[in-house]
Parts: C-alpha cells; structure tokens; sequence
C-alpha cells in the first residue's frame, strides 16, 4: 500500500504563509478560499505559568485537506467525484462533481470550498500531477525554513523528503541544482519522540497528514 502524505514540523514553521501563497498562485485559487491556510495557535499558558508573558506559548499549524484514510468526503459523495487512488490521495473529478457540497459539510476539518464560477468543489490536491512526475508539492518545494516534507507513510516519517540547500551541493547556489536536490526529514530535524508526533482529531476518518511539535502543548 501507498499513503502519501506531509509532516510538518511545527518547531520550524515560522509562519511565513509561503506554502499558502504558492498553494493560491499555482492552483488559481479564489480570493477568500485557500486550499493551504496556516492558523495561529496560541499564545496559550504555559502549564504551572502566570498566564502572562513570558509563560505563554503558540505555534503555527498549516491546515489542508489531511488525505484521509476513511475519508468522509468520498463516502457522501452521490456521484463518485470524490474518490481516493491507489497512491492514498483523496482527489475530486471535476466532471462528476455537481456542486452539492456534501464533501464539504462532512469534512471535520473545513478545507474545502465551492468554487462559484465553477460550481465545484475544490481542495488540496497533494499537487498529484507534480508528484507524479517525481517532483514535490510546492507547499513543500517553497517552504523557506524547510519545515515541511514529503513521502509515503508506509516507509515510515523520518525519510520524508524536503528541498536541500547549497550547502548540501559543495556552495552550488544555481537554483535548478538546489530545486532538484533533496534532504531527508531525519537528516535535518531535531530528535522527537513519538509523544511529539501529533495529527488532528480523528473522528473515524483517520486523518495522514503528520505534525512534529516539541516543547510545547498541542491544542490542535
């Protein structure tokens, strides 16, 4: 089996936007939708803190569609345009899609939207067509704190792949070498444990997306 997914770890989210910003740019997305949005969470108190700064605490946590295992969108889908491949993607076919928005109203986690000139719906794609072709998501190639990684959950998080940097090319600035180079998550994330390996509520769907946080308390 194949479940593609992203992990991000929360500790190098700075909270740029830039995954979002290229999600719009390259998807065409509708001013006031967002296929990838990053929420603020936080400042909360820290535990045994004053509840005042500095005993406080936030992070950053980009939300997109989680390419459910059980996903709920597929299963109220009258016309089978949401569907999940072979690759574990949750994917909508456009020319079934009748603009009911069952998919939408049986997402738990509010990441998709009616594209009105359109009238279909329209989410994360996992940037199927440029994976397919080797290459990464472009949330993940424009992450500037190279916070964000991709691969397959079967093979296990820590081989999840992230653009490299000149450094990893003997000082090749070229930005053709950079973009097609690759780091491992393991080779450049801190140590975590698995009590820092975190997904958002489960309620039967089972959601794939992974996010790494350390220090802090997830609210998610």
């Amino acid at each position: 089996m194949t479940q593609y997914s992203i992990v991000t770890d929360l500790n190098r989210c700075v909270g740029c936007l830039a995954c979002s910003v290229a999600c719009k740019v390259v998807n065409d997305v509708p001013v006031g939708n967002y296929w990838n949005k990053v929420l603020r969470v936080g400042p909360n108190p820290v535990e045994g803190g004053s509840g005042h700064f500095p005993d406080v605490e936030m992070y950053y946590l980009p939300m997109q569609c989680q390419h459910c295992e059980e996903p709920a969108c597929v299963s109220v889908c009258p016309t089978n345009a949401s569907h999940k491949l072979e690759d574990g993607t949750v994917q909508i076919d456009k020319s079934k899609c009748i603009g009911c928005q069952f998919c939408a109203m049986a997402c738990p986690y509010n990441v998709r939207y009616l594209n009105e000139e359109e009238k279909v719906v329209e989410k994360c794609t996992l940037c199927e067509q440029k994976v397919a072709q080797g290459e990464l998501p472009h949330c993940v190639t424009m992450c500037g704190g190279r916070a964000r990684f991709f691969g397959d959950l079967d093979q296990g998080i820590d081989g999840f792949l992230a653009p490299g940097d000149y450094e990893s090319l003997d000082g090749s600035k070229d930005y053709d070498a950079v973009h097609a180079s690759r780091v491992t998550l393991k080779e450049i994330a801190e140590p975590y444990g698995q009590d820092e390996v975190h997904r958002v509520p489960d309620v039967g769907n089972r959601p794939s997306l992974v996010y790494i946080l350390r220090g802090r308390t997830w609210k998610a």
